[in-house]
């Protein structure tokens, strides 16, 4: 002992006395919800297990009546989609004041990109590939939150996606697990902090577990089937991260998994979550989805309530089976009383943590308005819209475009500030920001003529158009026929220098229950465009989406092709920040777009067949796994994105050419900034076993960074590379890296890079 150096000995005694703290305090948590579990009747235990819905915001079919009499007499544990703290107040204070026990609520809302100043939709944050930045995106919306009284959000939504036809693919980080579970793990510091002694800190929610993002056919709620090996090495990752950054509570997905819906899944919601990853904190479902388990063939209201309840979910969202049927279930000897004592202390135990009980109120009161959508913040919002947005094509350096001369604007989404802030902005004031023709003229209208036409309307589909327009997110119809609409678009591209066609999908055309079968751009935008394209001017497509989008032709013929997905409440401006070079763009996909929506399911990582096409560049060969009518490749793969600089890689340098279990070695690039704009690169590092005891990806994210370089300047990025990076999930499902050599990649993303190899030992 007598050897330590002094840092290493206050390190321990810090340690030791940190731990001495915590145990302390959860002695004293257990002290207290014992205590006043002894005092609950089983219907009271019952309540806390029940979450109710406001009504001001309805995010599923049902709604729940007669609120604030179950509120007094304990038949409820929690309430969602209040957004006013004055109505919050109120309901706390029937809570608190005039129930027997005085337990308070808690007031969840889904805060998914913010809460009044709203960031890039979920997918977009992620392609900045800046965890920092979206870090501080779920720090901002907490404050904010908080702020209005609320104590609980329903995020983040980890669940891989691969399949761009499902809606929900907005809301997540895209098909990668190592990306998004760094993304997870960011997002859940933003909520929650160090510590709930911060009443800017609110509970956090990872959804929805588990396996959402799979469905079948891209369609919402539909089924999932997959082998355990792909759930632990391709599905589960983001999940467990969340657990591992210590996520307070954790919401059930709707599909089912290995044939048992995973709201009633023992395997899931005990034996993986609580055995195996040691989760700590309380289940909720998603909304009403007890209920739907009859749909699913489980049995009466009764039997999945009692189903759910002993597979180890906590808390029932709306749907009020627990309320209607667990009394009953205890006695029929189908629930025992332990399950629902343990179930409610859970949920009690968060309301401890959060600081509830030591004063229910913390979050509403004080005026604490003025923390709500500030310049400041706003300004946040606007430089992670710019970071967010993705150049795919950019022809001969067309942009940035110059602050001189005329610009036509033309398209549906050009002139709609409902639908900049994108799906899941519930919170969100659609007044209160700019759409991009406005922005363009406050920004560069005293330089550039602006000449304005509508040109389309969302879809020649006026049924379509309403229920892609939903919850005020309406486009104004045109009544004007299509040819009248072009006619005027073609009139100003016609006094105009440059064209900029604002199209894509409107906001409500991706998240939930927003499945697509055809997800290119709607039907007469794309004649819009076909015909702008025609009149030889320049084009520029500034392209709205909630997932990638089939985008051939507009590739072979749109000179430039900017993604600003939906960029929350500053994304007019932070598009004309982009547009006219104020920023370059630095943005990288976190989702391979499909060629036609055929390719679907598409991801990097996928795995050879055993007939892998072969090495040379015909694109089909009979007898091999391809397509008769197009190529096996992404229009654009993972990690793609182009910037108004050029960046060149080195060939790769190795410390060394092998390591053992234990040691490590370096891998290090440098990276060139060959153009004439200073920018970011996201640099990639990419790895592949080549020989496994099961079948291995062709190319997995290990890693990645993102540096800044002028114009000109060079940096050397260094990745260190363990048996920890290695390791994977084998056929028993035991987690180990495996001998044998690898094939390690560098680049700016999943197909342009330098590659190297090593063994480990």
């Amino acid at each position: 002992m007598k050897y330590l150096k002094l840092p290493l000995l206050l390190a321990c005694s810090l340690f030791f006395q940190a731990a001495a703290a915590q145990k302390q305090t959860d002695l004293q948590m257990k002290t207290f919800v014992d205590g006043l579990i002894q005092k609950m009747t089983l219907e009271e235990k019952i309540g806390q297990l029940n979450l109710l819905t406001s009504g001001e915001v309805v995010t599923g079919s049902a709604v729940s009546t007669g609120v604030e009499a179950k509120i007094k007499s304990g038949q409820v544990g929690a309430l969602l989609n209040m957004t006013k703290v004055a109505d919050i107040r109120k309901a706390q204070q029937i809570a608190v004041e005039q129930s027997r026990l005085h337990i308070p609520l808690l007031f969840g809302l889904d805060v998914v990109h913010g809460y009044k100043t709203t960031f890039p939709i979920p997918l977009a944050l992620s392609c900045s590939w800046d965890l920092e930045m979206i870090e501080r995106s779920a720090r901002v919306a907490a404050i904010e939150a908080s702020a209005d009284g609320i104590n609980w959000t329903f995020s983040p939504m980890v669940d891989i996606a691969r399949d761009a036809r499902w809606g929900r693919i907005a809301e997540g980080s895209g098909e990668d697990p190592y990306l998004g579970s760094r993304i997870a793990e960011a997002m859940v510091r933003g909520y929650q902090g160090t510590t709930f002694a911060d009443k800017t800190n609110i509970l956090a929610c990872v959804k929805h577990f588990a396996l959402y993002g799979a469905a079948e056919a891209g369609r919402d709620y539909n089924t999932t089937d997959m082998s355990r090996v792909r759930m632990y090495n391709e599905y589960f990752p983001p999940y467990k991260a969340a657990v591992d950054a210590g996520v307070a509570t954790v919401m059930t997905s709707f599909n089912e998994v290995d044939g048992i819906p995973a709201t009633a899944n023992k395997w899931l919601m005990t034996d993986v979550l609580r055995k195996q990853w040691g989760f700590k904190g309380f289940v909720v479902t998603d909304y009403t989805a007890i209920n739907e388990m009859t749909a699913h063939g489980m049995g009466d209201l009764q039997t999945v309530s009692a189903l759910a309840l002993n597979a180890g979910t906590d808390m029932d969202m709306v749907g009020e089976g627990f309320t209607g049927t667990l009394a009953k279930s205890v006695k029929e000897g189908k629930v025992t009383i332990n399950a629902i004592n343990t179930a409610c202390r859970r949920i009690l135990e968060a309301k401890y943590k959060l600081g509830l009980f030591a004063d229910p109120y913390r979050n509403c009161k004080g005026d604490r308005s003025a923390e709500i959508f500030t310049p400041e913040k706003r300004m946040e919002a606007r430089k992670a819209a710019t970071e967010s947005f993705v150049l795919l094509k950019n022809q001969q350096q067309l942009l940035p475009l110059k602050k001189q001369g005329s610009i036509a604007l033309v398209g549906p989404l050009a002139n709609s500030r409902a639908n900049m802030t994108g799906t899941w902005s519930v919170s969100a004031d659609l007044t209160q920001h700019p759409s991009l023709l406005e922005a363009l003229q406050q920004q560069v209208g005293s330089q550039v003529k602006i000449n304005y036409a509508k040109g389309a309307n969302l879809t020649a589909d006026s049924i379509l158009e309403i229920n892609s327009t939903m919850f005020g997110r309406s486009l104004n119809r045109d009544g004007r026929s299509a040819e009248a609409l072009r006619r005027e678009a073609l009139d100003a591209a016609a006094k105009s220098d440059i064209i900029v066609a604002a199209l894509g999908e409107s906001s409500e055309m991706s998240g939930e229950s927003a499945s697509r079968t055809d997800i290119g751009i709607p039907d007469t935008q794309k004649e819009l465009l076909a015909a702008l394209v025609a009149t030889g001017k320049p084009v520029v497509l500034v392209l709205f989406a909630g997932r990638p989008m089939t985008l051939t032709w507009e590739n072979e013929h749109v000179p430039a092709i900017l993604d600003v997905w939906f960029g929350g409440c500053e994304a007019g401006p932070a598009i004309v920040d982009v547009l006219f070079g104020d920023v370059n763009p630095s943005g990288k996909l976190t989702t391979s777009f499909p060629q036609n929506v055929g390719q679907l399911p598409l991801y990097y990582s996928q795995k050879n067949t055993g007939r892998p096409l072969a090495g040379n560049d015909k694109w089909f060969t009979k007898f091999r796994s391809n397509y008769l009518d197009a190529s096996n490749d992404p229009l654009y793969p993972f990690g793609y994105g182009l910037s108004y600089t050029t960046f060149s890689y080195s060939d790769i340098r190795l410390s060394a050419n092998q390591f053992k279990r234990g040691g490590q070695i370096t891998a290090t690039v440098t990276v060139t900034n060959t153009g004439k704009y200073d920018g970011y690169e996201v640099v990639q590092l990419y790895t592949r076993d080549m020989v496994g005891s099961i079948t291995r990806p062709v190319k997995e994210l290990k890693g990645f960074q993102r540096i800044a370089l002028k114009a000109g300047e060079s940096k050397q990025v260094t990745f260190t590379i363990t048996e920890n990076d290695l390791k994977f999930y084998n056929s028993e499902l035991k987690y180990a890296a495996e001998p044998g050599e690898f094939r390690l990649f560098i680049g700016g993303n999943s197909r342009d890079v330098k590659e190297s190899s090593f063994t480990l030992l």
